[in-house]
């Protein structure tokens, strides 16, 4: 019971170089019923029918969720002012321009391929070589201790991929297989990983004096300690909490007179 729609709306011409929407609508067909009742019933009896058969047979959208761009609506009583589509709309405006390097998808935002800061994270699936550590250290007679390392060269029994094949049938667009989440694997998965491990990793500033941190500890018969805090090179009046102060940091005018 609804009219046919008018055509794609095409708002005053601009000479911008934008293009304009068609004048001739897309669904010809649409509405033939409705035309056809009008005609049989007369304006007045089709009136009624869609008075009584619609919840608002007056509705300025036509019950439509979405107004349509040539849909004009009064927002003033006189009835002289109204809102509309703004000009250009979406579907007018330029292609937008999305740069990417060598060709990549620009819609692949699978973040799994990428995720090392969560690589590991998962009790289903550890670290392979922290695994094989743990097991290398366990008694090896232990027919646990074989279970676990029969398990863990097996590799994750889980998430094998589909090896491209969807309900629509074989795809070859993604030999890797990450492009979609059915079809990714492990393997394909951990290779992605290892390509983009960070190598920027900060390091401390005792890393470059290991090698003389170890000697001293040896030659004054000390056990090794993690990297040098160089803590004996702090004030003794820095490293003890006195009451009133913040937690010996502060240094005030009777400290300055004792020294």
């Amino acid at each position: 019971l609804r009219p046919a729609p008018p055509p794609v709306a095409v708002f005053d011409p601009r000479d911008d170089g934008i293009p304009q929407s068609s004048k001739e609508t897309m669904m010809p067909w649409n509405g033939w019923f409705s035309s056809l009742l009008q005609s049989k019933l007369g304006d007045k009896n089709y009136q009624k029918m869609r008075e009584f058969l619609l919840w608002d047979a007056n509705d300025i959208h036509n019950l439509e969720g979405v107004p349509r761009p040539n849909t004009k609506i009064p927002i003033n009583k006189e009835g002289t002012e109204f809102a509309q589509f703004r000009y250009p709309s979406p579907g007018n405006r330029k292609a937008v321009n999305i740069p990417n390097e060598d060709d990549e998808d620009p819609y692949n935002n699978a973040y799994y391929p990428t995720d090392t800061r969560r690589r590991d994270n998962d009790p289903a699936n550890p670290n392979p070589d922290v695994e094989r550590l743990k097991v290398s250290l366990m008694d090896q007679s232990n027919p646990k201790v074989k279970e676990m390392a029969e398990k863990l060269a097996a590799g994750p029994a889980s998430s094998p991929g589909n090896k491209g094949v969807f309900a629509t049938g074989k795809t070859s667009y993604d030999p890797s297989g990450l492009r979609a989440a059915m079809s990714a694997n492990h393997t394909a998965v951990n290779a992605m990983l290892d390509d983009h491990m960070p190598n920027h990793l900060p390091i401390s500033t005792w890393v470059k004096r290991e090698d003389a941190i170890i000697s001293r500890l040896e030659e004054l018969g000390l056990p090794m300690r993690a990297g040098g805090t160089g803590f004996g090179k702090v004030p003794v009046r820095r490293r003890v909490a006195r009451w009133g102060s913040e937690f010996g940091g502060a240094v005030y005018s009777e400290e300055l007179d004792d020294k």
